[in-house]
């Protein structure tokens, strides 16, 4: 019996020039790990050269020290203030490319900001609304990463969005956040129908995205009509140790570092760093209002699901399974990655990458929002 393709890759290995030194080999472990020795990888041939150009710049920045509080500033209101300064050159982009109204408001005793487009909402959109939930490590963002996260799509859309301040950790603990999520919504619901209403968050923003939606469902909220989460996963304890089925695993937790020039993960990484964790506190992170990716009986009630991120974001995997449960579950869920890009990488809002993300996010929400639910 012939093997063409054995002869078809002897004659090309044959056919490459020779390496002027032999590299170290890859090695199996009889469990299966992988040894693999040190390698280049260039940039992917997909990517624009604005993005190719941003993950040099950010590669090359220096990197942040740890913050002390030794002249009585507290370490989290140190860092909370660097993420504002780093994020606020975007947010000035932003309202340049996509022309909004801010205006800050409180809704079910809530602070939130709302975000309407200058040139309108669209008639189609008039009774439908989004409510975002933004990024930071349930420990920073609140303010200008939400309108980061809401400015593009609320212009795109054409659609009002409205980004919750919710509570975060040190100073809070689960279920705050997802409190505060409810509050909203069923504020809201005086206003809109439960099917014309969609919630959609990045990182923190897109796990607390799936807990609000369980939590929902616990205090017998109606469904909304859609969700998206952007580079995140339906699993709280997201920075944990990657073993732990609650947590953000598989391959992209130790080949994504290293691929945005991060240190790798340590092998049998057992600590889990501060952000979900200081916010789950003492509550079980099985807990599928915490991990609803762990239930399937919570999957099944979820609105019709986007999910977006990159190849090189160390969520990859967790959004993958998270899709893939999802699915398993019954739920529509749609899966888009972006070839070369990191995690949250549409808060660059100059990038044709990101412009494509919102309008993928835009269409979602145009052609879901407004159907009733069938379960």
């Amino acid at each position: 019996m012939t093997k063409p393709f054995v002869f078809l890759l002897l004659l090309l290995t044959q056919s490459l020039p020779a390496s002027p030194a032999e590299p170290s080999r890859t090695t199996v472990d009889s469990d299966g790990t992988v040894h693999i020795p040190a390698f280049a990888v260039p940039l992917s041939r997909y990517m624009s050269e604005q993005a190719k150009q941003m993950f040099i710049d950010e590669a090359l920045k220096p990197k942040a020290t740890k913050a002390n509080n030794s002249d009585g500033i507290p370490p989290i209101a140190k860092l909370r203030a660097k993420v504002d300064d780093w994020i606020r050159p975007m947010v000035e982009k932003a309202k340049i490319l996509h022309p909004v109204n801010i205006e800050e408001r409180k809704i079910g005793g809530v602070r939130t900001i709302v975000v309407t487009p200058k040139a309108g909402v669209s008639a189609k959109n008039s009774k439908r609304v989004l409510i975002n939930l933004h990024g930071g490590g349930f420990r920073v963002g609140a303010g200008l990463h939400g309108e980061a996260e809401s400015i593009p799509v609320s212009c795109v859309a054409q659609i009002r969005v409205i980004t919750v301040d919710y509570r975060m950790a040190p100073e809070y603990s689960f279920p705050a956040a997802s409190e505060d999520v409810a509050s909203v919504y069923a504020e809201l619901l005086k206003e809109y129908r439960a099917e014309d209403i969609g919630i959609y968050g990045c990182s923190a923003g897109g796990v607390l995205t799936s807990m609000a939606v369980a939590w929902l469902q616990k205090e017998k909220l109606p469904t909304p009509g859609a969700i998206c989460m952007f580079s995140a996963g339906a699993f709280g304890s997201f920075s944990g140790p990657p073993g732990d089925p609650n947590t953000w695993g598989g391959d992209s937790r130790y080949f994504a570092p290293p691929l945005v020039g991060e240190s790798p993960l340590p092998l049998h990484s057992v600590s889990a760093v501060a952000g979900a964790n200081d916010y789950i506190g003492n509550t079980d992170p099985k807990d599928p209002l915490v991990s609803p990716a762990l239930s399937s009986t919570i999957l099944a009630k979820f609105p019709p699901t986007l999910l977006l991120t990159g190849t090189r974001a160390y969520d990859m995997s967790a959004v993958v399974q998270t899709q893939r449960e999802l699915t398993k579950a019954g739920v529509e869920a749609n899966l888009h990655l972006w070839d070369g890009l990191g995690h949250a990488f549409y808060l660059f809002p100059e990038l044709p990458e990101s412009k494509q993300a919102y309008a993928v996010i835009a269409d979602f929400f145009n052609s879901h929002l407004g159907i009733s639910p069938a379960k």
